[in-house]
């Protein structure tokens, strides 16, 4: 035993060969709330690593989100203990969003966890799932580097998505046999030859072809591939429904909108097609449940994802597992330059990407702003490449009504419905644009009610210094509820008014510039002050509370 100990001397800690590994692979930016548990892995804290603060576990995770997506990049994620429960709501977005993070917990030193004491995780590979593509925690310290390598690999290859790693608290400082070892793993699937082959006749052979584009084209940057092939086929596009980034640009002529996420409705709108490709997107989302056909008498449907679990829970349709751009590319080859059938849309829905068309008035009877004036204004004064965050369900066909959306990566919502995730996002993607020198302008609009799920990231964006314009509509309820209530045949719904809430206070005491404005001039000069600042602005709207229709 004695000679064992006297071999391991003068070894690295498992702490110094991590840190090493993680400078190697460029994760040197931790997004993270501190724990007891994970002061072990951050004690001396590196010079040339950052550590970002948010005071809430679900802004840590959504804000690692938004820089992730931004920067294409993965990050790396500290969360603290059983408390990585607080963040499980944004971890199921990550997942839906695809995005790759690396996921870490502290765990109760080895020597108690046989007593389950205070701050364990009793299984804690559980806890995540299903919202993680891998749950581990290392059964030697030893090991630790080498999980961290497996784990940035797992996150990595397609379908891209977040992993979890439970570390005992113990485990830093023991030594570490040799570096780690560094890999790399392709993050692209390549098309079959064959299914390539039969989706390219499919596409030459159809009378009226139509093609839906869902958000794994904005993710793996294919808008120039998505609008090359639809001008080659000629074919209408129409977004996938609920789609979480713009798969194509909405001022093209053969742009019509977004597809309605409903059986009944989805379906509607694509009689009069025989062939539909559906490219990057599950088959179909769906919310609320409108009974209908999956798709029209006659339709063939043919879907192209990176994701088995999409393919494999396909309804209807016959899939290709393949990298949607390289897929669209291969297709693109194959067709070549044939005769379109179609010089434009078929139809153009005004409402853009969002799944119904908005039911407010153009004018108020109460003296409020309604929200299609609000959106409006901003448009008008709306800078070039302008990045949109977008979290106010009740009115997000007044927003995609009055903002379309004409270039790539300006963009992103949520992909899971699950609230709370878009204006910690809208952090990390502002932190992003600073980080990359890009520096474009980033706009989040974020419903009152939404607000209140992930307020905390205010202060981690003051803290920063980062110009976000920061717009919350405020209509005093959960209006979107109302509206459910109304398809729902659900009358005296309790808890759906939410008065009282003073944002701008609340705004400020978190280090923000706020003011509640209520004049168009006001909001205008505002919003364009508010990208030159050196921290973050929030506009508190009071708005008319209108309920839309959701069909």
């Amino acid at each position: 035993m004695s000679h064992q100990k006297d071999s391991r001397q003068g070894l690295q800690s498992v702490r110094d060969v991590t840190f090493q590994l993680l400078r190697e692979l460029g994760l040197t930016t931790i997004f993270g709330n501190v724990g007891s548990t994970e002061e072990t892995f951050l004690k001396n804290f590196p010079e040339d690593f950052r550590y970002l603060l948010a005071p809430q576990e679900a802004s840590v995770i959504a804000i690692a989100d938004g820089f992730a997506q931004a920067t294409r990049r993965p990050a790396l994620v500290n969360l603290h203990t059983t408390a990585t429960a607080n963040g499980m709501g944004n971890l199921a977005t990550a997942f839906q969003n695809k995005t790759p993070l690396i996921v870490t917990a502290g765990q109760q030193t080895r020597e108690m966890l046989l007593m389950e004491p205070w701050l364990t995780d009793i299984e804690p590979t559980m806890l995540p799932r299903p919202w993680v593509k891998w749950a581990y925690e290392p059964t030697r310290a030893e090991d630790i580097p080498a999980v961290f390598m497996r784990a940035v690999a797992t996150a990595l290859q397609p379908p891209t998505g977040p992993v979890f790693l439970s570390f005992p608290l113990g485990d830093w400082d023991k030594p570490c046999e040799g570096p780690a070892v560094i890999r790399t793993v392709s993050r692209r699937i390549a098309p079959d030859p064959a299914r390539l082959a039969e989706f390219a006749k499919a596409l030459v052979e159809a009378n009226s072809p139509v093609l839906i584009y869902g958000a794994a084209i904005a993710r793996s940057s294919g808008w120039d591939q998505a609008v090359a092939l639809a001008e080659a086929v000629g074919a209408t596009v129409w977004a996938a429904p609920a789609s979480e980034r713009a798969p194509f640009p909405e001022n093209h002529r053969l742009y019509a909108g977004g597809l309605p996420f409903a059986m009944g409705p989805l379906s509607k709108k694509l009689e009069g097609y025989d062939v539909a490709l559906l490219v990057g997107a599950p088959v179909f989302r769906y919310y609320p449940y409108v009974p209908g056909p999956y798709l029209p008498d006659g339709l063939r449907l043919l879907h192209i994802s990176d994701d088995p679990a999409e393919t494999a829970r396909a309804p209807i349709g016959d899939s290709w597992l393949g990298d949607p751009v390289l897929c669209l590319e291969g297709l693109k080859e194959l067709i070549g330059t044939p005769t379109p059938k179609t010089t434009k849309a078929r139809e153009t829905v005004a409402h853009r990407m969002a799944p119904h068309a908005p039911g407010t008035p153009k004018r108020s009877d109460d003296g409020l702003l309604t929200a299609a004036q609000l959106f409006s204004a901003l448009n008008e004064i709306r800078l070039p490449n302008t990045i949109v965050v977008e979290e106010s369900p009740s009115n997000l066909p007044d927003f995609h009504a009055a903002w379309p959306i004409t270039e790539p990566d300006t963009f992103y919502t949520f992909a899971s419905g699950i609230l709370g995730w878009n204006l910690p996002a809208a952090v990390g993607i502002a932190l992003a644009e600073r980080d990359s020198g890009r520096n474009r302008p980033v706009m989040a609009i974020i419903g009152d009610g939404s607000l209140q799920y992930s307020i905390q990231s205010l202060w981690t964006a003051a803290q920063l210094g980062l110009p976000i314009l920061i717009v919350v509509p405020k209509n005093n309820e959960y209006c979107i509820l109302k509206s459910f209530a109304v398809l729902e045949e659900t009358p005296g719904v309790p808890g759906l008014n939410i008065p009282g809430f003073d944002i701008v206070s609340i705004a400020k005491g978190f280090g923000c510039d706020a003011e509640r404005l209520e004049d168009l001039d006001a909001i205008k000069k505002a919003a364009m002050e508010a990208w030159a600042k050196s921290k973050p602005t929030v506009l508190e709207i009071p708005i008319s509370p209108q309920v839309s229709p959701l069909l």
